[in-house]
């Protein structure tokens, strides 16, 4: 039934600075970029080299939501990476704070943490 992740989607607080943040430091392909004047809204469509995609998604007075690591709700997203050491490195040049790597328990896969502009937590995951 079900054959894998399509997107995730995410509302940014500031379209601009999470545009370039998800394009020119993650380097997510624009597929699609929509202007809805009846929301006063942008709809940005990002897609990875396995065909799975980012929307990203403007709306004026968006509340904000509290976004802690045990908190109920999504806890992550997650990008399969070939190797850490060179992300981790261009997320770094681009000024981004990275948590130290750790080891999945289970798997004996190394992953790391950062956060977009508005603080969502991403991950890393070496595979």
């Amino acid at each position: 039934m079900l054959k894998g992740i399509h997107h995730a989607a995410i509302i940014c607080s500031d379209y601009s600075r999470s545009r370039q943040f998800y394009t020119e430091v993650l380097g997510l392909e624009i597929l699609a970029e929509n202007y809805r004047s009846s929301r006063d809204s942008w709809k940005l469509d990002l897609g990875l080299p396995d065909g799975s995609q980012v929307e990203l998604f403007s709306f004026p007075g968006a509340p904000e939501r509290p976004s802690y690591p045990e908190a109920q709700g999504l806890r992550h997203l997650a990008f399969r990476v070939a190797a850490l050491e060179p992300a981790i490195e261009q997320l770094e040049s681009s000024g981004i704070a990275i948590e130290p790597v750790r080891v999945d328990e289970y798997t004996g896969k190394r992953f790391t943490f950062f956060s977009d502009p508005d603080g969502l937590p991403l991950e890393l995951y070496e595979s």
